[in-house]
């Protein structure tokens, strides 16, 4: 009996190794059609087909390149949101666009990616980190009349968290409508006792997740990193904070926070609550009845696009957004980011813009966060070193800001990091200005972060330990799942 049970155990385990190693070699052939960068579907391949056992549940986790269900999903609700998306596309059109100056070319190109127009009539202001930020967008929430829309990817339950909480609940509680989007994954660790007192408020809560229905059961390496606050329709903030103590450089890991975000009046607050709603009509399957009408700022006139950016596009609109205005620069390309693992593309187009003369300056963190993008960073230094790209590492905490500045016209604040999880994995919203005194007000603040920060100097890298140095290599090869 024990004879036959050992055969058949033999016989078992043996199947179930050739089952294995079968759906190996078939998930590498679906790699290698469906993997978006030929570096990722070579990786995937070699791992699929030679350490299956690991690598299968990696794949149908990591290995994934779309975000399916969330088209599907605006479709099913033709009758609603289609024709909201429609009728302000064609408003803005209509009675906002912003006249483009010749020679810009880049600039249709946007707006194509962001599917509305640049439009004039807009107020920009700055937020320069959490008291600034925060403090005004708790004041816009007091003095809603109608209704705040607030998305987030990360929400704690700590003192800011629950500020928040108390601010929203008291809104509702005055009958004005509340709606709370979060990322489940960015904020697995809130309580359900924090979304249950909203709701007891009358305020209306809902995760993004990205796993509904049978065919996205493995959908969990996509997020949505948005950061929106729509008021009334009227006011919208869009930057790079989330809410959390951390944020307000209260963790002493990370030291002062550092950050950027945007307060915008004008017409293109109706495109920034249209990706709102996108969104929110994923999760819930319903189009909130909002205030869809449009209106010019009082005292100012910037041309604003909002670029939402997701796995769900039909091309990667969030690296072409970085690749044309890349291209675009003639002077100088400056960037901020907190995380910087781009593929191929990204670093040579940056070498190409220093080989044309083009001052290419990036400004990353001195502090880690996460410690395997941290390190990625610096398998950077020699290409950057070889064409004369400057790396700043900001000093005095962590850098979280995602900010762009192209020559003397066009700046960017929004939530996209410069690397594969932006690109291709995240759902993004980039805010872009072209406007000169705007470009200038994020010139002196990026002058005043250089001015803390740390100049890579040459041959840096090769000064690390050999530990480091593998470590730093092995890091670049995770970063299409970073």
């Amino acid at each position: 009996m024990t004879g036959w049970f050992a055969d058949n155990l033999s016989l078992g385990l043996g199947g179930l190794a050739v089952f294995i190693h079968l759906s190996g070699i078939a998930s590498a052939l679906h790699a290698a059609m469906r993997t978006r960068t030929a570096q990722g579907a070579v990786a995937w391949s070699i791992l699929l087909v030679t350490f299956p056992y690991v690598a299968l549940p990696l794949y149908w986790v990591f290995g994934r390149g779309k975000f399916h269900g969330y088209v599907a999903a605006r479709r099913s609700g033709d009758l609603e949101i289609h024709h909201v998306a429609a009728t302000l596309q064609q408003r803005l059109a209509s009675q906002h666009r912003a006249a483009l100056p010749q020679g810009a070319e880049s600039l249709p190109v946007f707006e194509k990616l962001a599917g509305t127009p640049f439009c004039r009539g807009n107020e920009v202001e700055i937020l320069k980190n959490g008291e600034a930020a925060y403090g005004t967008m708790f004041s816009a929430i007091d003095a809603a009349r109608a209704y705040v829309l607030l998305q987030v990817y990360l929400l704690r339950d700590d003192d800011l968290g629950r500020d928040l909480k108390a601010r929203l609940a008291r809104r509702a509680q005055d009958g004005l409508r509340v709606l709370l989007l979060y990322d489940e994954i960015g904020s697995y660790g809130l309580p359900r006792s924090y979304v249950r007192e909203l709701q007891d408020a009358g305020a209306t809560v809902a995760p993004f997740g990205t796993t509904q229905g049978p065919v996205n059961r493995f959908q969990l390496n996509f997020r949505n990193h948005r950061k929106i606050l729509v008021v009334d329709g009227r006011e919208a903030f869009v930057g790079g904070l989330n809410f959390g103590d951390e944020y307000l450089g209260r963790n002493v890991s990370y030291g002062p926070w550092r950050d950027t975000h945007l307060r915008i009046f004008g017409p293109v607050v109706q495109a920034v609550q249209l990706s709102f709603v996108e969104d929110w009509f994923w999760a819930t399957r319903e189009v909130p009845e909002l205030a869809w009408e449009t209106e010019a700022a009082q005292q100012s006139d910037v041309a604003v696009l909002a670029l939402p950016t997701g796995p769900a596009d039909l091309q990667d609109s969030c690296e072409l957004f970085f690749l044309e205005a890349i291209r675009s620069a003639r002077k100088r390309i400056w960037l901020a980011s907190p995380y910087f693992a781009p593929d191929e593309q990204i670093m040579a187009a940056l070498e190409l813009a220093r080989l044309r003369g083009v001052e290419v300056r990036l400004l990353l963190p001195g502090r880690a966060e996460h410690r395997i993008v941290h390190m990625a960073g610096f398998a950077y230094y020699p290409a950057a070193e070889r064409v004369g790209i400057q790396i700043y590492r900001y000093q005095p905490g962590f850098l979280h800001q995602k900010v762009l500045l192209v020559d003397d016209t066009l700046a960017s604040v929004g939530t996209a990091n410069l690397d594969n999880r932006s690109f291709r994995l995240n759902f993004e919203l980039s805010i872009l200005i072209w406007d000169h005194r705007f470009a200038l007000q994020i010139e002196k603040m990026l002058l005043e972060d250089f001015a803390q920060s740390r100049k890579v100097a040459a041959g840096e890298l090769d000064d690390q330990p050999i530990w480091f140095r593998i470590g730093v290599s092995l890091s670049r090869l995770l970063g299409p799942v970073l």
